[in-house]
């Protein structure tokens, strides 16, 4: 079928060409009928068709009966927040949303008004610039964890309006789309909605962002192109118009494009002698051949209408005749005439009940191309005053007072700022834009305040409106949660160009927000090398910039685990003094406990630890707000110091105040210690959670030390939960985020991946990963506790291999690094020796695995405790002791069981099975209560069968290199070597 856009075509000539477009939809449709979410990419360049297709596409689902929501992004307003978004869903919003959840509706209700209790809704009117309603209110939490949060309840919005039947949600010209709206596709990509639900995008390869790009490559996707038409279907669309002749030289000017052979047609018939058919200059995106048959459509118009319609191409992508009105400064009278007769011309099309829309974007740019760049200028002002008469939101009046207002001018940036400020917790980038814009219009005298009428913020009081480097300190801000590192540090530099040298305390936070920018960016030493650049300059090291500085110099250190330099660095900091904020003093206090903790003080870290903890529970919210990345390295410090209670309190906290400060730099890490409480807890539902939110942080931010965090306690949570696949899966993502590998998180991507393999019975693979963190012989990479929990799992890797000799030595290494007032580090040395001992002295390793299950649940440190109990009870077992085995492996099966740790639970199973325990089966299929994955039991009956790997390769329609790693995980999880042991396992018998 050929796509086309004018009416005298479409009316008049069937439709041909596109079939294969046309199949793809319909298997697109079937597809997510039957199995739930898709997502098809509609690609092609400018008037290849793709909105005739999409409307294509609404009739195949129409005729399916199913619910189909449309909405398109606009060239001009790419800078509204959501307004992709709106367009599509906001009719059917305000119609209602029976099902949606309270707390849904208010997350949602800043971008849909109506949900809310006060709002009177939007209808299309952002999008339009027109809003009914007031400023949507703020939301208390400003990080960005707040658009991860929207973005799942968008999520929710779309299942609930899919439900039951399936939904299709049509986006066209998504290359324009606003960064808010390409964020939440990105997100409903990665964590696919349950419902049956198909989301199309149409867009311009050429011009949209790598991002949305990369989402046609995602699972459940799919991207068809466009092609141009052939000679013979551009033959069969236009020979009831044209001779065969005119024909070849429409096709060869065109290149089959449909929309300008559509407009080269329409011109060769209205004036075919003074507009000769030219070659298409291949640069331009409106050839100018193509420029010039629209612009013919615009000569036959009257002056009045053509004025009204460059006006309405300025003024918003859908309109009414009194916004047209306004825009062209003529009469109501005159306006409705012009209407009328564009209409006629097919110029404007209806939209909605007395709103209109040009009937293709590249008719509207073509108009708003003929009109004079003064002239336009004009029409944003008096657009801009026509919204501010009707009492619109800024973010809808900013554009238009952007590109009318004049430097200087306060109520301009006062609406800019306003805009910003509305915009920054859902859309950080527009907020960006327009703070940039605002600074763009500032006065260039550097600190001097704008004055201007009573009443406003900023516009008339001095204490209100903001100066040129607090504007520059909220745009860094909105730059790094909205993932603008290297937009961030630009700014920052600025900001420091702008502070004086003696503005220590602003400069020094400054440097602060400009090292976690360079260390998004990967420029670690850099990083480090400013700030003791600055430091340098600052001769008083009781200076509270001095101070400042020093704790993020140790901080840069104690990212390399170099925990001597971090405490030379801290030596030279007072305790307090004179000009300190009480903010300043607690952060000092808390990273004093770190350092000596990596350097073994344990008992000066625990005093100091006490003395912090009191300190910062003592301490209002505002005197933490300051130095958040100071009280997330004592959070950690709890963590690592076995502190759980202390550390979780102390988490939430600060995790509350990143959000309603809008600190998201800093949560990604809170909620990384979070999970990781969790983890050592073995509240894996509460880790899984977590660390998603972790991941979806990092990946607002777009930081990979962030991401690599957060992947690392996914693996973790995944191997602990024995979902094995996932997390090797997830260690080797971790390790691939970490660009160098030589900090602390990037090692501890490398331990959680060698858990994981450790755990998924790749012994050897496991232990070599171990062995490459002692590239040293010390893992001096690691902090002392990671390091004596690598140690103890390489002992029970190379005790599993037969390797005495190495797991005695790992077993010392473990022992010597464990302090002794740690229980939880004590108990792992000790479970380290046992699965040593096990190899020759099964008593000896049953009584210290006994002794290191006391201690680690007097730390708190469930999963592992469950893993000692396992261990005595198998080495009760080996040495004859019965009854005190059964006892063990009862006591880790409850553990197991209380963690939702499936897979050890079922090994635990198994063992008490063979001392002739009855336990009933815990899982949900037959075999389940092995813990073997779905696909794993899937294997295990064709092994059953009788199937050899390649027939079970072919059934299963997966290779045999996944058939032999199936094979060699069920091995391991029934404890059995050869096929004939996995037929009797399954069947209950020994084998």
């Amino acid at each position: 079928m050929a796509p086309h856009a004018s009416s005298s075509i479409s009316r008049s000539t069937p439709l041909v060409g596109r079939r294969d477009v046309l199949e793809a939809f319909d298997l697109t449709l079937d597809a997510a009928h039957e199995s739930g979410f898709r997502h098809l990419s509609l690609i092609g360049e400018p008037g290849a068709g793709k909105t005739t297709l999409l409307r294509e596409l609404e009739r195949s689902a129409e005729t399916r009966r199913l619910v189909t929501l449309k909405g398109r992004a606009t060239q001009f307003e790419q800078e509204i927040p959501f307004g992709l978004v709106i367009d599509a869903l906001d009719d059917r919003v305000e119609e209602g949303v029976p099902g949606l959840a309270q707390g849904t509706r208010r997350l949602l209700a800043p971008v849909f008004p109506s949900l809310s209790s006060t709002g009177t809704g939007i209808a299309a009117g952002i999008a339009a610039g027109i809003a009914a309603g007031p400023e949507t209110a703020s939301v208390p939490d400003l990080s960005g964890l707040a658009r991860h949060h929207l973005h799942k309840a968008m999520r929710e919005l779309l299942e609930v309006l899919a439900a039951p039947d399936g939904l299709v949600l049509i986006l066209d010209d998504v290359h324009w789309a606003d960064t808010s709206s390409v964020d939440m596709l990105d997100y409903l990509v990665r964590h696919p909605p349950g419902s049956p639900l198909l989301i199309t995008m149409a867009y311009r390869p050429q011009q949209a962002p790598a991002r949305l790009v990369s989402l046609s490559e995602g699972t459940n996707g799919r991207k068809i192109p466009v092609r141009p038409l052939t000679e013979a279907e551009t033959v069969e669309l236009l020979a009831h118009r044209v001779s065969p002749s005119r024909c070849r030289a429409l096709f060869l000017a065109s290149h089959g494009n449909p929309f300008y052979l559509e407009a080269l047609a329409q011109m060769a018939e209205f004036d075919e002698a003074r507009h000769p058919v030219r070659q298409i200059e291949e640069t331009a995106e409106l050839p100018l051949t193509v420029r010039a048959a629209l612009q013919a459509e615009f000569a036959g118009l009257t002056p009045a209408t053509l004025t009204v319609a460059r006006a309405a191409a300025v003024a918003a992508d859908e309109f009414d005749a009194e916004l047209a009105a306004a825009a062209a400064d003529e009469s109501q009278a005159t306006t409705l005439a012009a209407m009328d007769e564009l209409a006629a011309h097919d110029i404007v099309r209806p939209a909605a009940p007395a709103r209109f829309r040009f009937r293709h974007p590249l008719v509207r740019q073509a108009a708003y191309e003929s009109a004079g760049a003064g002239w336009k200028l004009a029409v944003h002002a008096r657009v801009a005053a026509y919204l501010g008469g009707l009492g619109a939101p800024a973010v809808v009046r900013a554009r238009h007072v952007e590109h009318s207002a004049r430097r200087g001018d306060q109520a301009a940036i006062t609406t800019l700022v306003n805009a910003a400020r509305t915009a920054s917790t859902h859309s950080p980038g527009a907020a960006a834009h327009w703070l940039e814009a605002a600074l763009a219009l500032m006065p260039e005298e550097d600190e001097r305040r704008p004055t201007g009428g009573e009443g406003q913020p900023g516009s008339g009081d001095p204490s209100q409106m903001p100066t040129r480097a607090e504007l520059l300190f909220e745009l860094l801000n909105v730059q790094s949660v909205g993932g603008q590192a290297k937009e961030a540090a630009e700014t920052a530099v600025a900001l420091l160009k702008l502070l004086p040298p003696g503005d220590h305390a602003r400069r020094a936070k400054a440097i602060q927000l400009y090292g976690v920018m360079l260390r998004q960016l990967g420029r670690y030493e850099h990083a480090r090398a400013f700030v003791r650049q600055e430091l340098d300059r600052i001769p008083d090291p009781a200076d509270p910039g001095a101070a400042a500085l020093r704790l993020r110099d140790a901080a840069n250190l104690l990212q390399t685990v170099d925990v001597e330099g971090a405490q030379a660095s801290l030596d030279r900091v007072p305790d307090n003094a004179p000009g300190w904020t009480r903010g300043l003093t607690l952060a000092v206090a808390a990273m004093r406990p770190l350092p000596l903790y990596g350097a073994g003080r344990i008992g000066e870290a625990l005093r100091l630890l006490d003395t912090a903890c009191a300190l910062f529970d003592e301490a209002p919210d505002q005197h933490l707000t300051e130095f958040m990345d100071a009280f997330g390295w004592f959070c950690w410090t709890e963590i690592l110091m076995g502190r759980y209670d202390d550390a979780l309190r102390h988490l939430n906290r600060s995790c509350a105040i990143s959000r309603a400060t809008g600190q998201s730099y800093i949560l990604g890490y809170i909620l990384a210690g979070q999970a990781r409480v969790s983890i050592l807890r073995g509240r894996l539902a509460e880790a899984a959670a977590v660390s998603e939110e972790a991941v979806e942080v990092a990946r607002l931010l777009q930081s990979r030390e962030g991401l690599t965090f957060a992947i690392t306690q996914q693996c973790l949570q995944a191997s602990c939960a024995g979902d094995h696949e996932r997390a090797v899966r997830l260690g080797e993502e971790a390790v691939a985020s970490d660009p160098g590998g030589r900090e602390w998180w990037g090692s501890m991507a490398v331990y959680a991946r060698a858990v994981a393999l450790v755990a998924a019975g790749r012994l050897s693979d496991g232990a070599e990963a171990i062995r490459a963190l002692w590239d040293d012989g010390t893992a001096s990479r690691l902090d002392p506790g990671t390091q004596v929990a690598c140690a103890e799992r390489m002992v029970y890797a190379q005790a599993t291999l037969e390797r005495a000799e190495e797991a005695h030595r790992w077993a010392g290494l473990a022992e010597a690094i464990a302090h002794p007032d740690l229980d939880g580090e004590l108990g792992l040395a000790r479970l380290g020796r046992a699965h040593a001992l096990r190899l020759s002295v099964p008593s000896a390793a049953a009584d210290l695995a006994a002794e290191a299950a006391e201690l680690l649940k007097a730390s708190d440190r469930r999963p592992e405790a469950g893993q000692a109990e396992l261990t005595a009870g198998l080495a009760y077992s080996e040495a004859g002791r019965r009854d005190a085995a059964r006892g063990r492996l009862q006591a880790a099966r409850e553990i197991f069981e209380e963690c939702s740790m499936a897979g050890m639970q079922a090994q635990t199973v198994r063992e008490q099975r063979r001392l002739g325990v009855y336990v009933p089966a815990v899982g949900d299929r037959s075999g389940n209560d092995h813990g073997l994955s779905p696909r794993e039991l899937d294997v295990a009956a064709l092994v059953v069968a009788g199937d050899s790997n390649q027939e079970i390769a072919e059934k299963l329609f997966i290779s045999i290199r996944t058939v032999e790693t199936h094979m060699s995980h069920i091995f391991a999880k029934l404890g059995v070597s050869s096929r004939v042991g996995v037929v009797t396992a399954l069947a209950g018998r020994e084998p």
